[in-house]
């Protein structure tokens, strides 16, 4: 099983793995492109860079990802102002979804334990990481520097307070806020 595959299965991978450092070296030239010059099309860069990129999403500069083919965005999806999507696994993100400036999508993770964190293997990156998917379902607003950190899933039509950190996942029609962030209601009400 290759590095890549063992990220996307979300089992612990090697970071530093020549095809995943490609990959990076490739987002972060097509990063400096957008986020550096003034683009006629900035969505081209963006297709270049992301899984996909639906009709009418827009992402404002800077904008920053590690491998950016990991990330899917649905339609009219806006992305405020530096913005982080750390995608060692799959980000997706639905049609409709506003998400505030400042925030982190973190798919990975290490031991909590340092001595199971620590990785002491030559040639291979100094600690142990593995990536679980984020899923963000449609007609979502995300707060501004909101965390959204690995395996989360929000569900279709949710509200996340600005500031929240978002540690479990958080049902369709919620309005969610806090740290950790909690349900306080359903958008219905």
């Amino acid at each position: 099983m290759t590095e890549r595959e063992k990220l996307l299965n979300g089992e612990f991978y090697n970071s530093r793995d020549n095809e995943l450092l490609t990959i990076h070296n490739k987002a972060k030239v097509l990063l400096n492109k957008f986020n550096g010059e003034v683009l006629e099309k900035p969505n081209k860069v963006l297709e270049q860079l992301l899984g996909c990129v639906g009709n009418g999403v827009w992402i404002e500069k800077p904008f920053f990802c590690d491998y950016g083919e990991h990330i899917f965005i649905g339609k009219n999806t806006f992305i405020n102002f530096n913005c982080t999507f750390l995608d060692s696994n799959k980000i997706t993100i639905g049609e409709n979804v506003l998400i505030g400036p400042g925030t982190g999508i973190f798919t990975p993770s290490h031991p909590v334990n340092p001595i199971e964190r620590i990785n002491n293997n030559n040639g291979e990156a100094p600690y142990k990481t593995y990536a679980l998917p984020i899923t963000i379902g449609n007609n979502v607003w995300i707060g501004g520097n909101v965390s959204i950190l690995a395996g989360v899933t929000i569900g279709d039509n949710c509200v996340i307070g600005a500031g929240s950190v978002v540690t479990k996942s958080i049902p369709s029609n919620s309005v969610a806020v806090g740290n950790p962030c909690r349900i306080i209601r359903d958008t219905r009400e």
